[in-house]
Order: structure tokens, then sequence, then C-alpha cells
């Protein structure tokens, strides 16, 4: 749809304009919306340091992995580092969790999705940066997101047993399914200004590689380790296998670290997830009995 959008309106259309609606009026929306479907429990705090666990230690790997593959193009390996453990889970994991799982997934999908949020505003924004951009001012820049506060807003919600009236839960049902229309749209039109000759296909095979091989692999032996229900361990591990996120490809082109090879890696990411999708699903059914 997006590269029918971008081709119709290719003069007029402004993707920062776009992005901006679906960062700081309808993602919000989708946020508060998926943070109230369900009380806390144990396992909705548990899951988002589970999937830190998993983020974390695959990117010490692939630090050590940078160093020899990447170590004569700077950018290539910063772009590496930010975007090879950025997956889409809001637009994409959330309805895919929907589509898998049912509305009973949403407050695991969503607070997994908080966590990725956290992840990119602060360590991809250093890696996409480079020494342009200081660690301290990368974590004040989270906060400047729309998304942070209404999250902070959703959980304390939660937390003291607030529910929404059904007025209001139409509202915000609506904007929710209106931010992932969204964000598939602007998903197209930055795809349609990839050209295929000219990609950088190093990158984009060794960040994919790292995303849907590495990434899998170690985040379910971190979740099995846990002694966690098997429905949200299939739910972190979904989290972990969807594609990058066209975020990535925002925070590149804000800090001007090739974009349109970010972009690239965004549809080759999406490609060999869906080759491995179905392999996915089997190893889901086979661990989670799902």
């Amino acid at each position: 749809m997006g590269f029918i959008f971008k081709r119709i309106f290719k003069d007029d259309v402004n993707e920062r304009s776009i992005i901006l609606l679906n960062l700081y009026f309808l993602q919000p929306m989708l946020i508060f919306w998926g943070l109230t479907r369900a009380p806390i429990s144990d396992d909705f705090i548990l899951s988002p340091l589970i999937y830190y666990i998993a983020i974390f230690s695959v990117l010490f790997i692939a630090y050590i992995y940078s160093l020899k593959v990447f170590k004569k193009d700077y950018q290539d390996k910063s772009i590496f580092l930010a975007s090879s453990l950025v997956g889409n889970t809001g637009n994409l994991g959330i309805p895919l969790g929907i589509a898998l799982f049912g509305e009973a997934s949403v407050p695991y999908t969503s607070i997994l999705n908080i966590a990725n949020i956290f992840f990119i505003y602060i360590f991809s924004v250093y890696f996409f940066a480079g020494d342009k951009f200081k660690f301290s001012d990368a974590v004040k820049e989270i906060f400047k997101i729309p998304a942070m506060w209404f999250a902070i807003a959703a959980l304390s919600f939660n937390y003291f047993g607030f529910e929404l009236n059904a007025d209001f839960d139409k509202v915000f049902t609506m904007g929710a399914y209106a931010a992932i229309v969204m964000q598939l749209i602007i998903f197209g039109v930055f795809m349609s200004q990839v050209k295929i000759k000219t990609a950088n296909w190093k990158l984009s095979l060794n960040i994919a590689l790292f995303k849907h091989i590495v990434l899998p692999i170690v985040g379910l032996f971190v979740i099995l380790y846990f002694d966690i229900d098997p429905f949200v361990g299939a739910i972190l591990f979904l989290e972990l296998i969807v594609p990058l996120a066209v975020n990535n490809v925002n925070l590149s082109a804000l800090y001007n670290c090739k974009p349109i090879d970010t972009t690239f890696s965004v549809l080759i990411s999406s490609l060999v997830f869906v080759a491995l999708v179905y392999g996915y699903i089997l190893i889901i059914n086979k661990f989670f009995g799902l």
C-alpha cells in the first residue's frame, strides 16, 4: 500500500509529517490501549527483563563480531549494532500477537514494545549518532517521546485498578488500529526509495543473520531458562523474531547514517522473516505447546 501511496502522490508526500502524526498522536494511543487490556501480573513484569537479557547477550556477541566484519566501515558497524536487535514489536508485533494468540497477548506485546522503545531511543540512537551524540543525551531524549509518558500513565492507570468507560475504550481502540495502519504506510513509503542495484548486501545479510538466527536461538535458551507461563514465553519469542523496525530508518536519516542502506536492511529482514516464519511457528508449537 505504501508503494502505491508514494507513486501516486510522489511530489506531495512529506514523510516527516506522517511520522510525526504517528509518533505524537497515534502511537501513544496504541500504547495506552495495549497496556490497559489486562491487570498487571508477575509474568507481565518479568517479560521485559527476560527480553533485555536476550537482547544484551546478543548485543555483546554482535559487538565482538562487528570488530572483525566491519572494521573498515564505521557507519556500517554503527548500523549493524543499532539495527540488528531492534524488531518491529509495535506495529507488527502487536497485530501478529493478536492474530496468533488473541487479544490476551496485547498487554504483553505492549510492555515488550515499551522495552524495545527504550532500547531504540537510548542504545540505537547512541550507535547511529556515533561521536555526534553523548550517551547521557540519548537517555534524556527518550523522555521527549510522548510514548514514554503515555506508557507511565497507562501502567499507573492499570496498577490502581482504573477502567476506561466504553466510549473512551472505543476511541483508544480506533487510535491503536489506526497507528498500526499508518506505520505500515510509512514502511511502504521508505521501501519505495530502495534501489536494489546499489544496495549494501553485506550489511543487510549480516543484520539478518543476527536478527533471525542468532537472536532467536539465544532468546529461546533464555526464555526456557526462566519458569514462566508457556503463553508468555511464546509471546516473548514472537517479539524477538519480528523483522527490523521502521524506526531504524527514521534514526539513520536523522543522524545521516546511510538511511537507504538501513531501509534495504529492513526490506531484507522482512523477506527473511517471511521465509522463516513457518519454522518459527513450529518452534513455538514444540517448545511452548501453542
